[in-house]
């Protein structure tokens, strides 16, 4: 199959709704109409929902989920959270094998579902948002370069949730303090970097990136390496990525997350002055900026082309006729124009909806993603949805973290180089 090319478009890309590229490799079981899909629930139906969201964003998802049963009081919606995305994704693979164990719905990445997909475990959701009756209709439509993210082999098993980008937190005072702008460029985030750890006397590393996959990923694509099974961690173009980074941590005013997982803990401490990250990570920036007294700021990502990223949520068979209208109904809700701009505004996540994303209300909210967005205006690309990708993406994060836990002993050139065969050898699996 081919490498999905790089989705150029902006965050602010007016789309409609495109669903015509889906559904013709669909199974035999999911072959239900427009006509013959029930479209309300008449008695009580519970569905489960398997999440991987905590503090701000657990708090939101059960505002909403309640506000959606308020309004349809025959659906009973059990959230339950799976600590993490990584306890989330090996759950699901551990339970793909018992049907009747599987939620109703879960948040995924499309790339964790793909032998789901390929064992006919998923609904295809087309025929629910084509509906003449429950279907999205034109004013809230959803972008449709995020749609198609949520596509598997050209089925639209997803729909967008929880998606996201990456920019550049800054804690303010810091750079007011040693002189240091807001870097826009690579080479600008690497001296202003290098000036706060030095003017610091080393009490306070410069930068870093929260998602070493992440990092390597745009990385390349900004160099014009695209991430597929043709990608050589050996070439010229991955050994500058890696060693850009490396440097850093070798001379001290780069960091990793490291134990820490996100670089917010380290950021509310001051411990280090700026880090690229998730959108999505803004509450959590906020809480510590406000707990610790300091101002902190929100720039574009200091590259060209940047991530598209976060989750879709994915229907599985296993689930009951009114189970599946039940949770289309609830995925439609949180897909809202309202729905997304309560959670954007609450989050840090992108609006899915275009109408959102545009809106006065959006852009003048007390989040400070909205205008670092709107600066950026950055051409977008996300990892491919095909075999072995994920797996794949996640290995270049366990490349990378032999390369920075060893700065001072083995070179870049030779862990790449030993690391190159087991590389391969997960796309080929």
């Amino acid at each position: 199959m081919k490498f999905k090319s790089l989705v150029k478009a902006t965050l602010a890309t007016t789309s409609v709704l495109v669903l015509g590229a889906c559904g013709n490799s669909a199974s035999n079981s999911q072959k239900e109409t427009k006509a013959d899909i029930q479209t309300e629930v008449k008695e009580e139906t519970k569905i489960t929902f398997w999440h991987a969201l905590n503090g701000k964003l657990e708090e939101t998802l059960t505002k909403l989920t309640e506000e959606f049963m308020a309004k349809n009081p025959n659906v009973k919606i059990e959230l339950q959270n799976q600590s993490s995305y990584k306890d989330l994704q090996a759950k699901i693979n551990s339970t793909l094998t018992s049907p009747k164990d599987l939620p109703t719905i879960t948040q995924a990445y499309p790339g964790w579902l793909w032998n789901a997909a390929d064992q006919d475990q998923l609904v295809d959701l087309k025929p629910y948002l084509e509906n003449s009756t429950i279907g999205i209709k034109d004013d809230a439509a959803i972008r449709s370069e995020l749609l198609k993210g949520a596509q598997i082999n050209g089925v639209q098993y997803g729909i967008p949730f929880n998606k996201s980008t990456e920019v550049l937190f800054y804690n303010a005072d810091i750079l007011k303090e040693y002189g240091v702008k807001v870097p826009t460029t690579l080479d600008e985030l690497k001296e202003a970097a290098k000036t706060i750890y030095e003017k610091s006397n080393h009490q306070v590393v410069g930068a870093g990136f929260d998602s070493l996959n992440n990092y390597y990923a745009t990385g390349i694509v900004n160099k014009g390496v695209q991430f597929n099974k043709e990608l050589d961690i050996t070439g010229k173009e991955s050994k500058e990525v890696v060693s850009y980074y490396a440097d850093g941590i070798k001379e001290g005013y780069f960091r990793t997350a490291g134990s820490d997982k996100y670089l917010s803990g380290p950021f509310a401490n001051k411990q280090i002055a700026m880090y690229v990250g998730s959108t999505a990570g803004e509450s959590f920036v906020a809480k510590g900026a406000k707990e610790a007294g300091y101002e902190y700021g929100v720039a574009p990502r200091p590259e060209k082309i940047n991530i598209q990223q976060g989750t879709d949520i994915y229907m599985f068979q296993s689930a009951s006729e009114e189970q599946r209208t039940a949770a289309y109904l609830f995925l439609k809700f949180l897909a809202s124009p309202e729905s997304q701009l309560t959670w954007a505004q609450a989050t840090g996540y992108i609006p899915v909806v275009s109408k959102v994303l545009e809106s006065a209300e959006y852009k003048n909210s007390n989040s400070k993603v909205p205008a670092a967005i709107a600066e950026g205006k950055k051409e977008l690309f996300s990892i491919p949805v095909i075999e072995n990708a994920d797996s794949a993406y996640s290995e270049i994060t366990k490349i990378q973290e032999k390369v920075y836990s060893d700065v001072n002993g083995s070179s870049v050139d030779k862990v790449l180089e030993a690391s190159k065969a087991e590389f391969q050898s997960v796309w080929n699996q």
